[in-house]
């Protein structure tokens, strides 16, 4: 009887944090594509179980399974692997109220975001013909 060698390597605490990472940015532009689990997993060529287990961090995603998720998610592969940037806050005293408001669209999903923006462009259409 032959047996199966497993040539994976153990995942070091590093290589965890940043699976597990990658895992939540997935899941979260999943959910911003209004993607399900199961249908996200047809579209990148996985099983549902495949992908729950790249969401949580428990498994390594094939170079190719990777670039098929980016392009299906419309995301590079750094702003996947890697953790987003902070802005630097180099201006004293508080956001403006504008730039707040601007800063919790942009985490809303894309679809809400495009409503917005077409609610705000209808707006300063209005206010500039009157």
């Amino acid at each position: 009887m032959a047996s199966i060698i497993d040539w994976t390597p153990p995942m070091t605490s590093t290589d965890k944090a940043l699976y597990e990472a990658m895992g939540k940015r997935i899941a979260t532009l999943r959910k911003e594509h209004g993607f399900t689990q199961v249908q996200l997993a047809e579209a990148i060529g996985v099983s549902q179980q495949t992908l729950a287990h790249y969401e949580v961090g428990r498994l390594r995603m094939a170079v190719s399974t990777l670039q098929t998720l980016c392009q299906t998610l419309d995301v590079s592969i750094d702003e996947l692997v890697n953790e987003p940037k902070k802005p630097s806050k180099n201006k004293r005293g508080p956001t403006p109220k504008l730039q707040q408001q601007l800063e919790q669209i942009s985490q809303l999903p894309r679809t809400k975001q495009k409503f917005i923006s077409e609610m705000l462009d209808a707006l300063i259409q209005q206010q500039q013909s009157a």
